[in-house]
Parts: structure tokens; C-alpha cells; sequence
């Protein structure tokens, strides 16, 4: 039976949650990931640290409020004003904005179901064994290269 472990990448990019934002942020961008796990010293998931957090914090205070603002078409902000805004952050350690909200599977998922959730998430996937210990992750590019490269039954 095919796995979430038989579609996972078994050696991704971690961070640590002492890492701060700008170096984590400098990683996601020259790799072009969505996001990243987070481990402690023992290689125990965490959580992940991602795009998202980035946007959340350049975009005004306003726009990330619960019941704020849903539009803001009067905002004229610079790039360079929302880099200073990022600049703001970059050296806060990238547990303050982890998230730790992401579905995770076990290596031995069915696949079908991996892939089930994988779509529901909308972003890559961590695989995590039972004992918390990260075993991997799955993205949309791992699956799709393994199917695309899998022979036709």
C-alpha cells in the first residue's frame, strides 16, 4: 500500500524557533518555498514558519485585526515602506508567528489520504511520527513528481 511516506521529501529544510524572522524569510525566498518546519533540538515538530507570516507582518495593523478591515483601497503604501515595516521585525525569532495550526499526517497515511489532505491544506504537509519526531514533508512538487514519473498500470 502507497504511504505519505513514499511521496515524502525525508531531508527538508527546518528551522529552529529561536531563528529570527529575517533569516528564516531570506531561506523561504531564495528557495521559493511556502513554509518550513519548525523542530526543536530533537528534531520534534513544532510547527511551520511561512509566507503567511511574512504578509502578516508588513500589511497594517488594520488588515489583520479579527472583524478588521476586508478592503483597504485607500492605503497607499511603498515598497519601501513595507520593507521598513519587515525591517521592523527581522530579528524577532520566528516563534512569534509560527504556526502550529497545520495538519500533519504519519508516514504510514494511506496516500489517497494524504493527498486529500494536502489539498485541503493548500500548502505543503508535515509527516510526523508518533513519537512528534518530523520525518518529512510533502508538497505539491514532491507529489507531482513522483506521479508524473510513475509508470502508467
Amino acid at each position: 500500500m502507497m504511504t505519505a511516506a513514499s511521496v515524502m521529501d525525508p531531508n527538508p529544510s527546518t528551522l529552529r524557533p529561536t531563528d529570527v524572522i529575517g533569516t528564516a524569510a531570506r531561506c523561504i525566498m531564495d528557495h521559493r518555498y511556502r513554509n518550513l518546519p519548525v523542530v526543536d533540538e530533537e528534531g520534534r515538530y513544532l510547527g511551520v514558519f511561512g509566507v503567511n507570516c511574512l504578509l502578516r507582518l508588513i500589511l497594517p495593523k488594520a488588515a489583520i485585526i479579527e472583524q478588521g478591515l476586508t478592503t483597504m483601497p485607500f492605503v497607499r503604501e511603498t515598497l519601501g515602506q513595507l520593507h521598513a515595516r519587515f525591517n521592523e521585525n527581522e530579528n524577532q525569532p520566528i516563534s512569534v508567528c509560527m504556526n502550529t495550526d497545520i495538519e500533519t499526517v504519519q508516514p504510514e497515511t494511506p496516500l489517497v489520504e494524504t493527498l486529500l489532505i494536502l489539498y485541503r491544506s493548500r500548502a505543503s504537509i508535515p509527516v510526523v511520527e508518533e513519537g512528534g519526531k518530523l520525518a518529512g514533508m510533502i508538497s505539491y512538487w514532491d507529489v507531482g513528481r513522483k506521479i508524473l514519473s510513475a509508470p502508467v498500470e
